[in-house]
């Protein structure tokens, strides 16, 4: 059996008017994992060391499909043992079931000798996510095994295109203890849309990937509006257009909802702007007396990696 530990990140999806198709990196949270492969042999074995509460049952954890998925098209006998050291929070709306999911496959991949390309990695890591979400998409385990932004410019069959994050860029993610599920966040959606909303959408789509790819950042906070989903979703999150008005003041480039909620997620061309946004954001809960938990950091090129013990 040979081991290696390895770290996927956090990540962010949506990204206001990239609705199912685009997620970011973050940097500084994650997942880390043990992940040991033995050939020949037969097996799955998961064990959790991180102190979160994950399901008992191995059919109901995210890395399984992942992983059956991945041995199955490799198609010879493998044992693997994945013991999970870290783990973002479940339900944290930063990726917690992508990063698992990324992580694993991500390293058994390397233990293998690297049989499959990066976007492969994706569509087994999207296995786990339809474990969750009962259908699989790649928003967040795309960023999570790549790294960077990511596009979802189709799924038949899987496109994606990665794009690059601009220097000193930087995100807060605020999660409020408020539950906001997904099938409660999907239901509010509309099921069609005026044409003027999405001719509105598509130019915001168009300059977001513009502005990542340019490297500029006033267009990416121009175009992170999302004229679908947030104006239906935002009532789920207390004093949301009150809280926007205030992150923009304190000179965030953008805020939108995180996923499906409840997080919220800004981003800034400055770290110290970054860090005050989260503060602003985490005292507008606190003074509606609701706790919450609070992440700042850098936007990330990079996605799931091998670290040092």
């Amino acid at each position: 059996m040979q081991y290696i530990e390895v770290f996927a990140p956090g990540t962010v999806a949506n990204l206001g008017c990239g609705f199912d198709v685009m997620g970011l990196t973050l940097d500084g949270v994650g997942d880390r994992m043990r992940i040991g492969v033995e050939p020949g042999a037969d097996g799955l074995a998961i064990s959790n060391r991180s102190g979160k509460e994950l399901p008992a049952r191995m059919e109901d954890n995210v890395i399984t499909p992942a992983v059956m998925a991945m041995l199955e098209a490799y198609g010879r006998l493998v044992r693997v043992e994945i013991t999970i050291l870290e783990k973002i929070a479940p339900g944290s709306g930063i990726g917690s079931s992508a990063a698992s999911s990324a992580a694993a496959v991500y390293g058994v991949n390397e233990l293998l000798g690297r049989p499959f390309p990066g976007e492969r990695l994706v569509e087994f890591a999207m296995m786990g996510e339809a474990l969750i979400g009962g259908t699989p998409h790649a928003d967040n385990v795309g960023p999570a095994v790549l790294g960077g932004v990511v596009l979802i410019r189709g799924y038949e069959p899987l496109d994606i295109v990665r794009l690059p994050v601009p220097d000193d860029f930087f995100y807060a993610v605020v999660h409020p203890d408020i539950v906001v599920s997904t099938k409660e966040a999907r239901e509010v959606l509309p099921r069609e849309i005026p044409l003027h909303d999405a001719v509105t959408q598509w130019g915001n789509v168009g300059g977001l990937v513009a502005g990542f790819a340019l490297g500029d950042v006033a267009l990416i906070g121009r175009s992170m509006h999302d004229a679908v989903a947030e104006p239906c979703r935002k009532g789920f999150i207390p004093g949301y257009d009150r809280l926007k008005e205030e992150v923009l003041s304190e000179g965030a480039l953008a805020m939108n909802i995180a996923g499906s909620g409840p997080s919220i997620f800004a981003l800034a061309a400055d770290k110290a702007v970054s860090e005050q946004v989260a503060e602003r954001m985490q005292g507008h809960f606190a003074r509606l007396g609701i706790g919450c938990k609070m992440y700042a950091g850098r936007v990330s090129n990079r996605g799931a990696r091998i670290v040092e013990p």
